[in-house]
């Protein structure tokens, strides 16, 4: 963390054990992973979800002064209940990831309003509450790092995930403005935009039908990064801060492509969604 008013940080795993993590949805998945890998380098972390079970779970398993917390993202009182407990355990908070999420699968026309809405609600307004409860106490204490989980559907631009897409989007762009209002201030901004990762998201996920489902698992099971490899990325970038984090090799140059060549970028994304669609017989 960069700070102006105060001595520099030294955030290396060997001075790192008085400071706080805040992971939503850390029962599981990439949260648990990054929960894990935060511990291991001296971080205290706050393990919040749905599922309160899951995360006392990950917290027994980390043990010392791993902290399990229930929570919705979706509800401010939740939110406001996290901080007063955060403020009154650990007296600030150093990190915040805004990890929790959900995922819709289906073109525009395929996703029922009530499934928009819910995406939206989960992955786009769960970030913007988690923000707007902690940028201002980080920016009274000139200190601090907000990491937004967003996705690389956020800027592929891909056919069948229009709903999803355009949520993890909007966490991108208010990711963008964010770091710009805070800018000098103290507090970092971060975006992680993944691709796929071997996770529980299928578990919940709602898509239009069985294929569409195989499909996403098969890119899960052939992904050669796991959620271990993002949560070293992710604690990397809080050790040396910087605002995009693309983790997979590929996403690097479609990100590049998409900026300098938009019409070659569109047509290989409907192609490949066109061949992908072919395989299972959609």
């Amino acid at each position: 963390m960069n700070q102006e008013r105060e001595p520099e940080i030294d955030m290396s795993e060997t001075e790192a054990e008085h400071w706080t993590v805040l992971i939503t949805g850390g029962g599981a998945g990439l949260g648990a992973a990054m929960a894990r890998r935060f511990a291991e380098a001296g971080w205290t972390p706050i393990i919040a979800d749905l599922d309160e079970q899951r995360a006392r779970a990950v917290a027994e398993e980390i043990g010392g002064d791993a902290l399990a917390l229930a929570m919705d993202v979706t509800t401010e009182d939740d939110w406001r209940r996290v901080a007063a407990t955060i403020e009154q355990r650990f007296g600030a908070l150093d990190v915040l990831i805004n990890n929790a999420g959900v995922a819709v699968g289906g073109t525009l026309e395929e996703t029922s309003l009530e499934d928009w809405r819910w995406v939206m609600e989960i992955d786009l307004m769960g970030v913007v509450i988690g923000c707007k409860t902690f940028a201002p106490l980080m920016r009274e204490r000139a200190s601090g790092h907000i990491i937004n989980v967003a996705s690389f559907a956020g800027f592929a631009a891909a056919p069948g995930i229009n709903a999803y897409g355009t949520a993890k989007a909007g966490v991108i762009a208010m990711s963008e403005m964010l770091r710009a209002e805070l800018a000098d201030s103290g507090v970092e901004v971060s975006v992680l935009c993944p691709a796929f990762v071997r996770t529980r998201l299928t578990e919940t996920m709602r898509a239009p039908d069985e294929g569409y489902q195989r499909r996403v698992e098969r890119w899960m099971d052939k992904s050669g990064v796991s959620a271990e490899d993002v949560a070293e990325v992710v604690l990397g970038a809080v050790e040396k801060p910087r605002f995009m984090l693309l983790t997979h090799g590929n996403t690097r140059w479609l990100h590049r492509m998409r900026r300098w060549l938009p019409e070659t970028y569109f047509g290989l994304m409907v192609r490949g969604a066109r061949k992908a669609a072919a395989r299972t017989g959609k």
